[in-house]
This record gives C-alpha cells, sequence and structure tokens, in this order.
C-alpha cells in the first residue's frame, strides 16, 4: 500500500530565509525529531545529486539511508529521493509566499514493502503526526529568530 503524507505550515518569515533553512539538509537534525544526523557524501551546498547519508528513528526502529537530490528550484521546491531499504521514499519541500510569511508544504510518499508494506496506513498516521510536529518546530526556530 502506498504511504503519501502530506503536510502545511505557514511561517512567519520570508520565502528566502525558509527555503535556505529548511532546504539545507545539514539543518535536519534540528528540526526533524526523528532525524538523529546527516552525513553530506557530496559536497555542500545542496544542487540536483548531492547525497547525503540519514540516520533515523521511526516507529522504534533505526533507520539508515541515503538520499538524494532529483530536483531543485530555488526558493520553491526541493526533493530528495531514496531507493534502498524497506521502504523506498520521496521527501520534498515546497515553499510559496503569502504575504510576508511562507507557506511551507512537506510531503512524504513511498511504497513500503514486507511488514512496513501491511503496517502502511499506520506508518502514514505516525508520519503526519511528525511531519506536524516537525513543521511545527521549523515555524518556532525561524519565527525567533525573526
Amino acid at each position: 500500500m502506498a504511504v503519501d503524507v502530506l503536510t502545511e505550515i505557514v511561517i512567519e518569515r520570508p520565502v528566502a530565509e525558509v527555503a535556505a533553512y529548511a532546504g539545507d539538509p545539514g539543518n535536519a537534525p534540528e528540526w526533524y525529531a526523528n532525524i538523529e544526523s546527516v552525513e553530506w557524501l557530496t559536497e555542500p551546498p545542496v544542487a540536483v545529486g548531492s547525497r547525503m547519508n540519514f540516520v533515523a528513528h521511526f516507529l522504534g526502529r533505526r533507520l539508515a539511508y541515503t538520499y538524494e537530490v532529483v530536483e531543485l528550484v530555488p526558493l520553491e521546491r526541493l526533493v530528495m529521493r531514496t531507493a534502498q531499504g524497506p521502504f523506498p521514499m520521496e521527501t520534498s519541500y515546497q515553499w510559496s509566499a503569502e504575504g510576508d510569511a511562507t507557506r511551507m508544504t512537506l510531503r512524504n510518499r513511498g511504497e513500503p514493502s514486507g511488514f512496513a508494506g501491511v503496517a502502511g496506513p499506520l506508518m502514514a498516521a505516525a508520519m503526519r503526526r511528525a511531519n506536524r510536529k516537525d513543521l511545527a518546530k521549523v515555524k518556532a526556530l525561524l519565527e525567533s529568530r525573526g
């Protein structure tokens, strides 16, 4: 069963600031509760073809995976994909101006296999909860800097 989780938030900061911070994978451990570490395999800054190793904890499991940036439209969209592991995943961010604020959209989608495939609905609900918390944290971090 496919998992497709879309979460949005409005952050009272300009698009350039939100995209620069949230679009830098090196910042992910600061605002993603489940991400423990990010190790660049290519030189920063982020670009199409950039690769990073992520270590995360989700639903009681340690997950290690490599993301590759497959699409980057500065100040608008970033898309990363991983193909290995029990849950191939695509994560995308979109940013759009809402007056002086930014609407940030976080989308995770993939095709879990094995047990993860059976637990797809449970996994989607857990992802939705985690994504809401993560977006609230990036909002609080960036707005407190304002």
